[in-house]
C-alpha cells in the first residue's frame, strides 16, 4: 500500500525527528497512556474512577513539586530544534535573561526550545524547573533542570505551566505550542486569570500567523484590546523591558507568602 500524502512529506524531510513507521511501532505503548483513554469515548464506571483518580495524582504532584519553585515565566517552543539552531539560541538567551530578572524558568521539560530555555537560566545560576508529559516520542526530560515533574495528562500539564507564571514566552513551535499560546489568550480574554504579559519571538516564522491574528480584529472575532499584553519582538531586551513593565510593575516580584514544606506530604523547596 502506498503512503498517504502526509507520511509521503513526512518520510522525505530530512529534518523530520520521527517518521511515521517509528510513530505506529509506538502505536502499543500509546494505547497505554492514560490521556488515550480518558478521551477515547465511554469507559466502565471502574475504569473512569480510576481516570479521575490519576488526574488528581497527576494535579497533586504537580501541586507539591511546583508550590515553592517561586514566581515564574513560562517558556513555550518546539521539542524538535537542536543546539545548533538559531531559535535554540534565542530561547538560551531568553532564558538566562528571565533568571536575571529573578524568575524562576518554567518550561515543558523537554528538548528543543525548553532545554535552550532551561539551559540559559543554569548557565546564569538561575532557578529551572520542567513539567514533563509521557509521550511514545520526543519528551526525554533535559538534563539543565533543577526541579522536574512528569505528568500523565496533557491538559494536567498545561494548567500546571500556566498555574505558576507571571508571564509568558512563545518560541517557533508546532501545534502544542500554538494550543499553549491560544489556551492562554483565551483563558486572558476570558478573565479566568490576570492579564499576564506574553511575548511572542521569532518573528519570521509567526509572521502569517501575526496576520491571522489581527484579521480576526477585522473581522470582528476579537477585540483590539485582546492583544494589548501581546509583545511580538525578536529582541532580548525588548522582551525583558515588557516583562518588566507587564509583570514584575504590574504584579510585583515578591513571593506570596505560602506554607512551611511538610515533609509529610513531599514537599521541599527548590534548594533543598
Amino acid at each position: 500500500m502506498s503512503a498517504t500524502p502526509s507520511e509521503s512529506t513526512l518520510l522525505k524531510s530530512p529534518k523530520a525527528r520521527v517518521s511515521v513507521d517509528e510513530i505506529l511501532d509506538d502505536d502499543e505503548y500509546a494505547n497505554r497512556l492514560e490521556d488515550r483513554a480518558l478521551l477515547g469515548g465511554p469507559n466502565s464506571r471502574r475504569r473512569d474512577l480510576q481516570l479521575l483518580f490519576s488526574v488528581m495524582g497527576d494535579f497533586m504532584r504537580g501541586f507539591r513539586a511546583l508550590h515553592f519553585v517561586g514566581p515564574c515565566i513560562t517558556v513555550f517552543g518546539s521539542a524538535r530544534y537542536k543546539e545548533d539552531h538559531p531559535y535554540y539560541k534565542l530561547a538560551q538567551e531568553m532564558g538566562a535573561a528571565i533568571a536575571k530578572m529573578g524568575f524562576t524558568v518554567l518550561t515543558g521539560g523537554g528538548p528543543g526550545i525548553m532545554e535552550a530555555a532551561n539551559r540559559g537560566a543554569r548557565d546564569v545560576g538561575g532557578r529551572s524547573v520542567g513539567c514533563n508529559i509521557k509521550l511514545p516520542f520526543e519528551q526525554d526530560a533535559n538534563t539543565y533542570v533543577d526541579r522536574s515533574v512528569t505528568m500523565n495528562h496533557f491538559f494536567v500539564r498545561k494548567t500546571l505551566l500556566l498555574k505558576y507564571s507571571y508571564g509568558y514566552v512563545i518560541m517557533p513551535g508546532g501545534f502544542g505550542t500554538m494550543d499553549e499560546m491560544f489556551e492562554a489568550l483565551t483563558l486572558i480574554q476570558t478573565g479566568k486569570i490576570h492579564n499576564f504579559p506574553m511575548v511572542i519571538m521569532g518573528g519570521d516564522y509567526w509572521r502569517d500567523l501575526k496576520e491571522l491574528i489581527e484579521g480576526m480584529i477585522v473581522g470582528g472575532t476579537i477585540s483590539p484590546e485582546d492583544l494589548n499584553l501581546i509583545k511580538y519582538t525578536d529582541s532580548i531586551e525588548e522582551a525583558v523591558a515588557h516583562l518588566e513593565d507587564k509583570a514584575v510593575k504590574q504584579f510585583g516580584l515578591r513571593r506570596r507568602r505560602i506554607s512551611k514544606e511538610s515533609m509529610l506530604l513531599g514537599e521541599r523547596g527548590l534548594d533543598t
